[in-house]
Order: C-alpha cells, then structure tokens, then sequence
C-alpha cells in the first residue's frame, strides 16, 4: 500500500494524552491542515442534543452525522473555533457532557460511516496532521508517519482536572477518572474503529514525558520520513 498522495501525519489516542497540543504544534511547524476529528464527534453529540434526538437513537443519530452543518476557523489567538448552523458551540463541546456524547455516539458504526468521508475532505496541500482515535488505522491508513500518543488513566485525568480548574468549573478528580476509564473501555471495545494502534505507529507514552519532548521525538521521526 502506498502513501496518501498529500503527506498525512495521524496522532491517535485516548482522551488527555495531549494529542490536540501535539497536533496543534506540528501543524503550526509544518504549515499544514489540521484536522480535530473528535470535535466532529462532539458536534453530532451535541447536535442530537439540540434538535432532540436521542443518542440511544441510532437511526436518528446517523442522519444528524449525515446532514452535519459544521465549520471551523481559527480565532485571533489561534484556537479553533467549532460552529454548528453557523452557531459557535466550541465551549459546548469541550464540556466533560460533550465529551460523553462523542463517546456514545461514535460507536454506532453508521455514525463513523458518515463522517468518514468528512474527515478525508480535510487531506490537502502542502499536508494534514490528523488528531483523532482511528485516523492511523480507518481513516489515513496510508498516512506517512503513525503517532499514537497515550498516558495513564491517572495522569490524564489530573491533566483534565487541572484544566477544568483553570475554567473555573467545579469538578470531582475521582468523577474525572471514573469517566475516562469508562471512556477508555468503550473506545478499545467497541466494534467499529476500536482505539487501538496502527501496527505501523509509534507509540509515546506521554505520563512522564513534557509535551515538549514529545514534539521533539515525532519532528525527528518526521525528519526522518523526509516530510520536513
């Protein structure tokens, strides 16, 4: 199998493990696309939410993917911006309920279908870095350079805990950890697109690792694939 004609690196990985930052700096370093394929998922949670659809609503729950009216664009600062029918909802979606709805609703196989193609019309020139949990295995199989980036449950959890703080939101760390640790077996068991690997990918366990050593390790490998 050969490579995506548009250079595609993938980050894939639990939730908290720092992928978006990752994603975020390489983009930045590269010049390239930058796709947050988890905020599709966000987007069709909280959508379902808004127009009444119930997420145990599979059927239902699909047409909303199909029919998803999202764009996003970068603010003065940077951030990505999510809109949904022209509506920014980017604080919505970042909630830990927004997190839950992504979960849920990904793993209903007609769902993943939908967004597939989606995720795919962000590949092009000069490249695009992929953030999501099967971007190395579904949706860029033939992407240039594999990441997949994890933690522990624990770390993760204190990393989100610190985050929701800085938002002034009150939050339980022993709440945070059940939720990502229910999260986490959802993901690696559910039968469309578990979050698992690619055999081609490399794998950083960033427990105890700055993010900024991170970067250093994938640019090198990026070096290395002639992609810099």
């Amino acid at each position: 199998m050969g490579r995506q004609p548009v250079p595609v690196i993938t980050v894939d990985g639990p939730s908290g493990a720092g992928k978006g930052t990752l994603s975020h700096l390489l983009a930045e370093a590269l010049g390239w696309h930058f796709l947050d394929s988890g905020a599709l998922y966000r987007v069709t949670g909280h959508a379902c939410v808004l127009e009444g659809v119930g997420w145990d609503d599979h059927a239902a729950v699909a047409a909303v993917a199909r029919h998803l009216d999202v764009a996003f664009a970068l603010d003065a600062a940077g951030e990505v911006r999510v809109a949904y029918k022209g509506r920014d909802v980017s604080r919505a979606i970042r909630t830990e309920e927004g997190g839950r709805g992504a979960s849920t609703v990904a793993v209903i196989p007609a769902v993943r279908e939908a967004l597939l193609e989606r995720q795919r019309e962000f590949c092009q020139a000069p490249g695009l870095v992929a953030d999501g949990r099967d971007m190395g295995t579904v949706v860029f199989p033939r992407a240039a350079l594999k990441i997949f980036l994890t933690a522990s449950a624990e770390e993760r959890a204190r990393r989100r805990y610190r985050q929701l703080l800085d938002k002034g939101e009150n939050v339980s760390l022993p709440r945070l950890l059940e939720d990502i640790e229910e999260r986490d077996a959802r993901d690696s068991s559910r039968s469309a697109s578990p979050l698992v690997p690619a055999e081609d990918a490399i794998v950083i366990d960033s427990s105890r690792l700055p993010i900024g050593d991170v970067f250093s390790a994938v640019m090198e490998a990026a070096r290395e694939r002639g992609l810099v």
